[in-house]
């Protein structure tokens, strides 16, 4: 299933992504640090909703209380939650 989340507190505006039970592929972020964000996408391709939770839910970026990693950490929990 597609899910589109808008962020909260970052430089990008809108993640969106696959979710597959709790298996997450197909990230792409709208705004933001574009090679970065790319290999945010790249790397969590094919990982659980856990796993993107243990390696980026809190990061912070700047002085910001959140991160577009952070982010796509609270996204997907939203969306597995939604789905279950």
């Amino acid at each position: 299933m597609r899910y589109s989340y808008r962020t909260r507190g970052t430089c990008s505006s809108v993640i969106e992504f696959d979710i597959d039970e709790n298996v997450v592929s197909n990230v792409k972020f709208t705004g933001g640090c574009n090679g970065n964000l790319k290999a945010i996408s790249s790397l969590v391709e094919g990982m659980t909703v856990e796993d993107i939770e243990k390696k980026l839910k809190g990061i912070t970026c700047g002085f910001k209380g959140t991160s577009c990693s952070d982010q796509l950490s609270q996204a997907v929990r939203k969306a597995y939650e939604e789905n279950k």
